[in-house]
């Protein structure tokens, strides 16, 4: 049986699909963009159509809660529903964020650590998806989100790694505050995963009660 209330609602289901399938998109198109900069420079302009589909299907799932008590049984909790669609959209987000920068800094070649960073969000963004596949088929998450969890941590690693290198190399202190800048919005889209994964937590917590 599934974890969620019932009956099922098929369109925010969908919506939330929608929602993680934005989420892998970007952060796919993210890791492509950022490893061969500036030579894909026009994936950036690809990555914030994500971030205005990710803002209209962020809408349409809230806009869905909203009026769920009048003509259906809602998925989960009004409060759940609402923390879950702006932490996804908050991934979403943050990646854009990144790519901007890098356009915007005139970043004129790649650093190994963001690459590396983009790297685990498309891991984090995977784990996602099948987290938020498993939620509304009724399917136990636990080990997606306790992957989840891993995952970030591998990006706190990462940026703190990234951030020391920065000021060890003696590099111009310019090009020191872009790529912190840039490591940490990376970070905070991998940061959102995490947040994704807290609310699932609590949303299947409160549904066996």
């Amino acid at each position: 049986m599934s974890l969620l209330r019932r009956p099922a609602d098929r369109e925010l289901a969908e919506l939330l699909r929608r929602a993680g399938e934005v989420v892998l998109r970007s952060g796919s198109l993210m890791r492509d963009l950022i490893a061969d900069f500036p030579e894909h420079a026009s994936l950036a302009a690809e990555i914030a159509e994500c971030e205005q589909e990710g803002d209209r299907v962020t809408h349409d799932i809230i806009h869905r809660i909203a009026g769920a008590r009048r003509v259906h049984a809602p998925l989960f909790d009004a409060g759940d529903g609402f923390a879950l669609a702006t932490a996804l959209d908050d991934i979403v987000d943050h990646t854009e964020q990144a790519a901007a920068q890098l356009g915007l800094y005139g970043v004129e070649a790649p650093m190994e650590r963001a690459v590396q960073l983009a790297d685990v969000l498309v891991q984090a963004g995977a784990q996602v998806v099948q987290a938020l596949h498993g939620l509304i088929d009724g399917e136990d998450v636990s080990k997606r989100l306790v992957e989840i969890h891993r995952i970030e941590n591998v990006g706190d690693a990462l940026l703190r790694d990234g951030v020391a290198s920065l000021f060890a190399g003696g590099a111009d202190p310019m090009v020191v505050i872009r790529w912190k800048d840039i490591f940490e919005s990376l970070e905070a889209a991998i940061d959102a995963c995490e947040t994704v994964a807290h609310v699932i937590e609590g949303i299947t917590l409160r549904a066996r009660r």
